[in-house]
């Protein structure tokens, strides 16, 4: 088919080549209207339903080319977005990132702070308590120091109050008894105590 559309070119390139030109215009010719109209509606004709197809394509080429100027903007725009957002993630997670080591600092450093003091406070708490501990340890050995004192002076006391009584008591048994000597009533009250 495509040949004969090739030979009808040919054919109306001839019959154009072999029209008379006009008197007064070398580029303007006479031609005879039914013989081009023939030429032109065989090739009409013959024009295959491809190229008709071509045709169209090529006169909704505008919406074509709009069509797909829309679609590649639309592919641009979510690609854009989608990168707008990748972007924003990516800040949020460095700024995430920043915050947490921020924390994490100024928590070693409370930590730090808190086991410094806690330290300083054990220590302090420490040298209290052996301080409390040696001044009541202090008073305690003064307490039986003055215990062992008084109770020594009071033995004392009682035993010279003892012998005294002892005395009495020897007087008192030789005045009741004038004749007999002093030491063999000792010695019987000594044997009486012992039983």
């Amino acid at each position: 088919m495509s040949s004969r559309i090739e030979q009808l070119i040919d054919e109306l390139e001839e019959y154009i080549e072999s029209c008379k030109p006009t008197i007064r215009s070398s580029s303007k010719i006479i031609v005879n209207k039914d013989e081009i109209d023939d030429l032109l509606r065989e090739l009409r004709m013959k024009t295959p339903d491809e190229i008709k197809r071509y045709q169209k394509i090529i006169s909704n080429k505008d919406a074509i080319l709009n069509d797909a100027q829309a679609k590649a903007k639309a592919l641009i725009e979510e690609a854009t977005v989608h990168k707008n957002e990748l972007i924003s993630e990516h800040e949020i997670m460095q700024k995430a990132y920043e915050q947490a080591n921020s924390i994490v600092a100024i928590a070693a450093k409370q930590a730090k702070d808190i086991l410094d003091n806690a330290t300083i406070e054990a220590n302090e708490l420490k040298t209290q308590a052996s301080k409390y501990t040696e001044d009541r340890l202090a008073e305690l050995n003064a307490i039986v120091l003055s215990a062992i004192e008084t109770t020594a002076a009071n033995y004392e006391k009682t035993m010279g109050a003892l012998v005294q009584y002892r005395d009495l008591i020897q007087s008192n048994i030789r005045a009741l008894h004038p004749l007999e000597d002093l030491d063999e009533l000792s010695l019987e009250g000594n044997e009486e105590e012992k039983d």
